[in-house]
Order: structure tokens, then sequence, then C-alpha cells
């Protein structure tokens, strides 16, 4: 697939790098020659200097032979501008970063198709509903819903009173069974896992469930589920905004920011249960006297990673259990990992999960690009005669990088073991490393 990408930010340098992994033909533009330099020095990627505006400069880019044009420069306009001039000459499809969450209601997508803009993702929305998801259930770090809310990809630490801990998987019993193990997070390492493998205390394991099994599971993993109603932020970014949309307003809401205009516009636009601060979010004597130690939940969503790392740690040491932060810096997930820092988030794999929809040829419906496991988890639809059909999971020598979670069969979930079968029109949740969106469209295709 050929695919133009405007923007060799952050989020356009990490798509381009991803997506090259599986051997698209890529192209950057961005009219910062000193960026694209640096780019093509340290990478393969192909870079083309220009305006992502002018159509003079995206038709010498291929802009018009392009089977997918991605706008992710740090301006909304120029996205938008940029994917109708790319459509306008030839783009197949188009895809725009936005920040405007009127433009993505059902009542707008007609117009904006009509456009030549096929696509758009609002990435500070997207994190806002996966911080929401997980404040309902905060003895997990990553909550994710799967199959229209029925299954859940969920993600817990293992601690020492657990009773799973020092376990083979092939000890677990299947009686009953609540869980389903689709890998496990130890230190660097990310095991698709196997029978023999032993649960160590210290773990993170990623399991698929359903939604009926959800309240019995904290114990399994040495937990206790609690309600979070006090939760600090620290923050007043756009998705603090709008993560305050989402949550219900019984719960008190503590808002910390240092920039007074950003201050009072979120004041002004909060509701009752919202207090804003002007104060810088690391100062330990302003927690100390507004009780952070009440806090159910801290989350850390400034600009900047090693504030919110930072921010996170002061939280855990006085005695928040949940905390949150965005690390927009990817070299520093596995050190906010490493500080136990529940969970992370990262707007750049967001937009990633959400672009890799296009990318699958199978019906891929809902595919997350997991922060801190190096994977991805989807709903895929297993076609007729297809090499995953008729076939039980035991006996389908998956390559090492894949394993299934579960799958709905006319609307009733399933979670699977060896023993399962897939059959035509089942839909499966898929668990897989970053490497391997190949093999799945050869396995669920017929």
């Amino acid at each position: 697939m050929r695919i133009l990408i405007a923007g060799a930010g952050a989020v356009g340098t990490h798509l381009a790098k991803l997506l090259g992994q599986e051997n698209h033909d890529i192209t950057l533009i961005d009219a910062d020659r000193e960026r694209l330099a640096i780019i093509r020095e340290n990478t393969d990627i192909l870079t083309c200097t220009g305006n992502c505006t002018s159509l003079r400069d995206l038709s010498e880019a291929g802009a018009g032979a392009t089977d997918l044009y991605i706008g992710v420069t740090t301006e909304e306009s120029k996205n938008i501008i940029s994917c109708m001039l790319a459509s306008s000459i030839g783009a197949k499809r188009t895809l725009a970063r936005i920040d405007n969450y009127e433009y993505l209601l059902p009542r707008n997508r007609e117009f904006f198709e009509k456009l030549g803009i096929h696509s758009m993702i609002y990435p500070e929305l997207i994190a806002a509903r996966e911080i929401a998801l997980a404040l309902k259930t905060p003895w997990v770090r990553l909550w994710w819903e799967l199959c229209n809310g029925i299954v859940i990809l969920a993600a817990a630490r293992v601690r020492d009173n657990a009773p799973v801990v020092n376990r083979f998987l092939y000890d677990l019993p299947q009686a009953n069974k609540r869980f389903h193990l689709v890998a496990i997070k130890r230190d660097a390492q990310t095991i698709i896992p196997k029978g023999s493998d032993r649960i160590l205390s210290g773990d993170i394991l990623y399991f698929t469930t359903l939604r009926r099994y959800v309240d019995s599971l904290p114990e399994m993993f040495g937990k206790r589920s609690f309600e979070a109603r006090k939760i600090m932020f620290m923050g007043a970014s756009r998705i603090t905004m709008r993560t305050i949309e989402l949550l219900p307003q019984n719960i008190a809401i503590k808002v910390i920011e240092r920039d007074r205009e950003r201050a009072a516009m979120l004041a002004e636009m909060a509701p009752p249960n919202v207090t804003v601060f002007v104060e810088d979010g690391r100062n330990t004597e302003f927690l100390l006297r507004e009780n952070i130690s009440d806090s159910d939940a801290f989350l850390a969503l400034t600009g900047d990673s090693e504030t919110n790392i930072l921010g996170c740690m002061m939280a855990k040491q006085y005695g928040v259990r949940r905390t949150v932060a965005e690390v927009e810096n990817i070299d520093y997930i596995s050190m906010a990992e490493r500080f136990d820092i529940g969970t992370v988030i990262n707007k750049k794999l967001i937009a990633a999960s959400k672009i890799y929809e296009l990318l699958l040829k199978a019906d891929a419906s809902n595919i997350k690009s997991l922060t801190v496991a190096g994977a991805s988890v989807g709903e895929v639809v297993a076609k007729p005669g297809s090499k995953v059909t008729g076939k039980l999971i035991r006996n389908l020598n998956l390559p090492p990088d894949i394993t299934f979670g579960a799958l709905i069969r006319n609307g009733e979930p399933i979670l699977v073991d060896g023993d399962t079968l897939i059959e035509p029109y089942d839909q499966v949740v898929v668990f897989f490393l970053s490497k391997s969106l190949k093999s799945i469209e050869k396995l669920f295709n017929g």
C-alpha cells in the first residue's frame, strides 16, 4: 500500500516507522527541512520537503497515486484542507487528525466524505474515553471493551498474595473459567503464554474476560476493587476536559493547572463538581494541603511526560491507589511502568491503533495498540474457507506471536481454549505482537 503522511512531528514520524514495518510504501511530507534531515539520518523513511496545503507540493510527493493519505500535522485546518486536496488529485482514501468533536457527529459524516475526507481521528477524545473506562475499574491498569462491550480486555499487575502466583498455566482451573490469559508482560519482555509458562509476582497479566465475570476477578490478582469518588487531575489539557465530560457529576474533581488562562477557561466550562486551582502540581505543600492522600485517583495529563511521571510517583508516595500518566515520549513508557504507574496514555499509539483499522484487509473493527505491552488486540471476523475456520485452536499451528482470547458466535460470548472450534463468521478477539498484521490477514481471509 502506498501511504503519504503529512506532518513529521511525533505522531507522523511514529506512524511512518510503525507502518514501514509492514512493508508499506511510506512517504513523509513536511515543510521543515531540518526535521526531515534528522528522520532520514535515523530511518529508511522516504521524505519530501513541502507544504501539505500546496497542490503542487502534494502532487510532487505523489499524493495523486496514494492508497491512503494521512494528515497528522499539529494544525487541524491543515489536516482537513490537505485531505481535501489529496482526494481531489486522486488519493483513494484520506484520514485527518482533528481536535473538534463536532466533526465526528454522525450527521456530519456525509458532509466530510463529499469533501474527500473519509476518516477522522481525535486522539484526545479516544484517550479520554479510555481513562473514563479505566476509572470504573481502578484495580486494572488497562480496560478495553471489545465486541460492543461483551468481551473485556484488561491488564493487572500480580501481587505477592495473589492465588495465581508461582502457578503454571496448565495448573489453572479450567472449570468455571472466568478469564483467558493472552499475554504476560515481565520487565521489558512480552510473552505470548503457553501452558508451561509460570506466573510470577510483579508480572502484568493481559487477559480477556466477560463482563459478567469482572467483579469476581480482583482477588485472583491479589487486589481489592474500589470506587474512584475523589479524583485529582494535573493539567487542564484537552484530554482532561474531555475526561471530565465523560465522568459522572457525583465525583469530586480537583484540577491543578499552572497556566492561569487555561485554568480560567476550564473553570468556565466545567460542571459544579469540578474545582480548578492555579498551581504547580508538583508542589508537595499544596498537594498535602488539598489532601492528596484522600484522593482515589491522580491523573497527570500535562503536555510534559517527565512532569506527569513525577506527579504520579508523588501521588503513589502519598497513598493514592490509582494513577494515570500521559507519556508522549515513547522511550519513557517502560520507565513509567517500572515505577508502577497504573495506566499510561500515549496519543501516538492511540492514533496508530485507529489507523490500523484502515490497513487490515480482514474485517478488523476494533484494533488497539497496547501502550506498554508492545502488542495489539483486535476483533476479526473468520471468513468461510479461511485457514482458521473449521479447526480446533490447538491444531491451527498459530505463529508464536499470535493468540486468541475470546469469540462471539451468534451474539453469545465464549472464552476460548485449545479445544475451541472456530466457525465461519465467528468474531474472534486476537492478541498479536506488533509485526503480525500480515499473518492475521492470511489467517482470516478466505
